[in-house]
């Protein structure tokens, strides 16, 4: 069985995903002599890539939040600024049990920061946008008290069940696969309390950081970024880059190799010790000794590795994600030119009829993927799965084909366009089983104690969606700031 020498300068990452190629470019900008073990046969974990009828296409993220500059620095310096490009305008929908709407401008996961905005009041009704209004004249302490919270609990409470229902289900749905009754507000909408305690009102709050951030936050589906001073566009805050997100792997993977840092795919780790010297991994068929560790995989994963070298933290496994399943579609479809529903659905959880939680028209969002498609030809991703809290996992299609069924009469639905299989070129589905963080209530906290028992072993960082955040931005952003600081120490 082979052995790596512990050596000072010696960094290991366990984990190839976007937390773990950044590590190790940070790590080995620092000066260390890094390798880095990923257990599967591809980089970039929910960055990847598939081929549909021809086209080269992501399987997994496919744009970036922009409520920051993390992921666009992060580009500028691996050459790729110049391939950063905005999703066309026009924005997303939403399916409403009632029909289809253009989702309003809203600030924060769908709250709105003007329940009387006229394509707020469209959606929620003359009661409803009276019921959100009220939020301004209750109390801060309503919802901006220290103790946990749910998204689902703060909403209700602050602006009734319409905003919830209406407009916060559909988006959180879309971006975090789950019910907001089961999400720590504090994890998907940091600051947003805080916000609430400063201004006296959700609204002042969610304004407040649409300001800040120059455009809507938490949305899947986009539009063109507007200035800071003026309203933006339903899932505006985001752009991607042109070829698609993929990109940004092959880029960390060659910027690492220029590095000389060792990539290893096929090699999981099997167990972590702690050494007079370091950290010590095993693998099936290799020892790796170094002085610092980096753990860049999903919480769960995280745990169970080192739980027994760091006894802080046994027993304290968090939950797992959803499984969510995401069924793109090629399609010979002229009739979609007209973009009917923008850059795409969110699904309503109570409307009735249709399984998809969301879809993304891609090439009425990305005019790269238009020209490459070519006349006629659109791609279309529906995604699947959604924890509701009646059980561990969601129920709806399963195989492969009871998805490529489902997909053509939701697309059908929520595209008003008639889809039927004889338009489609190619389609595939894609799986991921838990790799979407799931920030359940209380999470933020039992995600922090992990990290500062595992900061206390020494030497050792753990990084990811499951304590940063769901998102490249909030990814990246924490990864670069949390190994600066391994490093340096």
């Amino acid at each position: 069985m082979g052995s790596s020498p512990a050596l000072p300068g010696k960094a290991l990452v366990v984990g190839g995903g976007i937390s773990g190629l950044v590590s190790a470019r940070e790590l080995a900008a620092a000066g260390y002599d890094v390798t880095v073990l990923e257990a599967g046969a591809a980089w970039g974990g929910c960055v990847g890539s598939h081929t549909v009828a021809g086209l080269t296409l992501d399987s997994g993220a496919e744009s970036f939040a922009t409520r920051s500059d993390a992921v666009a620095r992060l580009c500028t310096e691996l050459g790729l600024g110049g391939k950063i490009v905005p999703p066309r305008p026009g924005g997303a929908w939403v399916q409403l049990p009632d029909g289809p709407r253009e989702l309003p401008r809203t600030g924060v996961l769908g709250i709105p920061a003007n329940p009387w905005d006229p394509e707020v009041r469209r959606t929620l009704g003359i009661l409803g946008s009276l019921r959100a209004s009220l939020d301004r004249l209750l109390p801060a302490s309503i919802g901006g008290g220290s103790g946990v919270s749910s998204v689902a609990a703060l909403v209700r409470a602050r602006m009734g069940s319409r905003v919830l229902e209406r407009l916060v289900s559909p988006v959180v749905g879309g971006v975090h696969s789950a019910d907001p009754g089961l999400l720590d507000v504090d994890m998907v909408a940091p600051g947003l309390r805080a916000g609430l305690r400063e201004h006296g009102s959700l609204a002042a709050a969610v304004s407040a950081q649409r300001r800040g951030s120059g455009a809507a936050a938490g949305q899947p589906t986009a539009g063109q970024p507007e200035p800071p001073n003026k309203p933006a566009k339903a899932g505006s805050a985001v752009a991607g880059l042109e070829g698609g997100m993929h990109t940004l792997v092959g880029a960390l993977v060659a910027d690492l190799q220029r590095r000389g840092v060792a990539l290893l795919l096929d090699t999981a780790a099997t167990s972590v010790s702690r050494t007079p010297e370091g950290w010590r991994v095993d693998t099936a068929g290799r020892v790796f000794h170094a002085a610092l560790l980096v753990v860049a995989v999903e919480g769960p994963a995280a745990v169970e590795l080192l739980e027994t070298a760091v006894p802080a933290i046994a027993g304290k496994k968090p939950g797992s994600g959803p499984d969510v399943k995401l069924v793109t579609l090629v399609l010979d479809k002229p009739d979609l030119d007209s973009r009917p529903r923008g850059t795409g659905v969110l699904v309503a959880p109570q409307t009735a009829g249709i399984q998809a939680k969301a879809l993304t028209h891609a090439t009425g969002k990305w005019d790269w993927l238009a020209v490459a498609a070519g006349p006629g030809r659109h791609v279309v991703r529906l995604s699947y799965g959604r924890v509701d809290g009646a059980s561990a996992q969601p129920t709806g299609p399963q195989t492969d084909d009871e998805l490529f069924a489902a997909s053509l009469d939701d697309a059908s639905v929520l595209l008003g366009v008639r889809i039927t299989a004889a338009d489609v070129l190619g389609w595939d589905v894609v799986r991921w089983r838990g790799a979407l963080p799931f920030a359940a209530v209380g999470h933020r906290a039992r995600a922090a104690g992990i990290r500062q028992a595992c900061s206390a072993a020494g030497g050792l960082a753990v990084v990811g969606g499951w304590v940063a955040g769901n998102g490249l931005a909030a990814v990246v952003a924490d990864t670069r700031g949390h190994i600066g600081q391994l490093a340096a120490a």
